[in-house]
């Protein structure tokens, strides 16, 4: 009796993408690789009945992404009653456009004799350029309602469920008025001399997509009379109306990634957002752990370039009462930190942690104990006074401790008040460990912080499982504690959740 692991394989394996482009003779293959994931398509165990030998080959122009697939295989199973090999072609036509289907012949004469494609240029707005090791980059920002744009999304949507854990296609049959909320910001690096005289220079790196949630309540308050006021009348722009612009999909291609190339194009999209007036926040679906690093990077490195940021220091001549609220507005004024908040567009709790960051990167490693060693942060900070720096810790923890009870207050009330305690004292330990790691790796540069993992959005791995979270300690790289109480599970963390974020990041507790 034939057994059913002879017939199955591994569809992370099966499938191979590449990007290509014409050569002098044939089709050539420039970049190859495996997708992450394919449970979307192939369901949970990611594995294809019914063939030996399989390879699922996924070819795509390097610059218009027009796509092909090839399947072949050794054997295929023949049919016992029910049990069938899977129609991977009909599985596929869900998620790719109908050109993807057609002969490989087909494909290769249209890629090699393409007229076209040496005047390619990707749509939209070039935004940036930027030179590593003698190549040429360029980031290039479109508009959604733009066909020349959609074409291109269409066909590379594929890498959604490859690279993003959880990610989900743009849907592109919305209304116009709907997709005009939309960007798309295409990487592409920009060959100094195409393979041939008719080839395209352009090969995608990555992309990112974005949109905008309308600021109703700005737009109310900004309104001249209250004719002016209405967001949905048929006059009102949409284009023009205040938003928070929401990253969604963040996608470096393997081959391009560990090279600095998510930082250039965060960066790049920051830029523009802080450069256009209707856009009040700046806010992320879903990040994962690695785009939290790559963010925090990015931040960081930005506001550490503004003096009223590197400048601030906690009064620790503050006294603190034994008992009632912490007087943060007297450690930290919230008056001036709302308006650097405000002008970078930061949300309140991202804003909260790089402030975080960058006061615990100026405490002397031997004055305080983190689950991390401190003795490789000392060359990040200057000699200070041993008093003082154990002080100015002490503030830290406080202030650190605060923000995180309120974000938690809800499932620490659910606790006696020792438990809430070591709850707080816990998760506080995991938050800078997670900051010590963030800043050690700020002092390596960009490509370190890129190479601890994939740049994607969308990661279901940041968030705690109710039954089977890990209990004791740092979970993925962002400070995660859950314990067991009256028989529930009670999680108290540092997540990643943008929406819920309002406020100045250090308000005077109520009392």
């Amino acid at each position: 009796m034939t057994e059913p692991e002879e017939w199955s394989t591994s569809s992370n394996d099966a499938v191979k993408i590449a990007l290509v482009q014409p050569g002098p003779k044939e089709v050539t293959i420039i970049h190859e690789f495996h997708p992450n994931f394919t449970y979307s398509i192939f369901g949970d165990e990611e594995v294809i009945f019914g063939y030996q030998g399989l390879n699922i080959d996924l070819r795509l122009a390097s610059h218009d992404l027009r796509p092909n697939l090839d399947i072949a295989f050794d054997r295929k199973f023949k049919d016992v009653g029910e049990t069938k090999a899977l129609d991977i072609k009909e599985t596929l036509e869900t998620w790719l456009p109908p050109t993807a289907f057609e002969s490989p012949e087909q494909f290769n004469n249209a890629i090699q004799n393409d007229p076209s494609a040496k005047n390619f240029r990707p749509p939209g707005q070039m935004i940036n350029t930027y030179t590593i090791k003698d190549r040429t980059f360029e980031i290039w920002r479109g508009k959604m309602t733009d066909l020349a744009v959609q074409q291109i999304l269409k066909r590379m949507q594929i890498f959604v469920p490859f690279f993003i854990d959880g990610g989900t296609y743009v849907n592109l049959n919305e209304p116009d008025w709907s997709l005009a909320r939309w960007r798309i910001f295409f990487l592409y690096e920009k060959l100094a001399q195409p393979p041939t005289p008719t080839a395209s220079s352009y090969s995608l790196v990555g992309y990112c997509t974005t949109y905008r949630n309308f600021v109703i309540a700005s737009f109310l308050e900004s309104a001249p009379s209250k004719k002016d006021a209405d967001p949905f009348s048929m006059s009102s722009d949409p284009e023009k109306l205040p938003c928070r612009e929401r990253i969604s999909q963040f996608i470096i291609l393997p081959p391009y990634q560990g090279h600095g190339h998510g930082t250039k194009l965060y960066n790049s999209m920051y830029a523009s957002f802080l450069a256009d007036p209707t856009v009040i926040e700046v806010t992320v679906e879903d990040p994962n752990a690695s785009f939290d690093d790559l963010r925090d990077y990015c931040d960081l490195t930005r506001l550490r370039q503004i003096p009223e940021f590197t400048s601030i220091r906690m009064n620790t001549t503050v006294s603190i009462p034994k008992k009632g609220s912490l007087p943060t507005a007297q450690i930290l004024p919230p008056g001036p930190l709302e308006a650097l908040r405000v002008s970078q567009k930061l949300i309140p709790r991202q804003f909260s942690r790089l402030l975080e960051m960058q006061l615990l990167s100026l405490i002397p490693s031997d004055s305080r104990n983190s689950f991390y060693s401190m003795s490789s942060l000392n060359a990040l900070r200057a000699k200070h006074n041993p008093q003082t720096a154990d002080k100015e810790y002490r503030y830290w923890k406080l202030l650190a401790k605060h923000r995180l009870y309120i974000h938690n207050r809800d499932q620490l009330a659910q606790l006696d008040r020792l438990d809430r305690i070591d709850k707080l004292n816990e998760t506080l330990g995991g938050v800078e460990a997670d900051y010590v790691r963030l800043l050690l790796q700020m002092k390596a540069g960009p490509s370190t912080v890129e190479k601890q993992e994939q740049e994607e959005l969308g990661s279901e791995d940041d968030v705690t499982d109710e039954k089977d979270g890990d209990e004791n300690g740092v979970q993925n790289g962002s400070a995660t504690l859950a314990v067991r109480h009256s028989k529930r599970r009670i999680i108290v963390e540092d997540d990643d959740e943008d929406e819920e974020d309002t406020g100045p990041p250090y308000k005077k507790a109520k009392s």
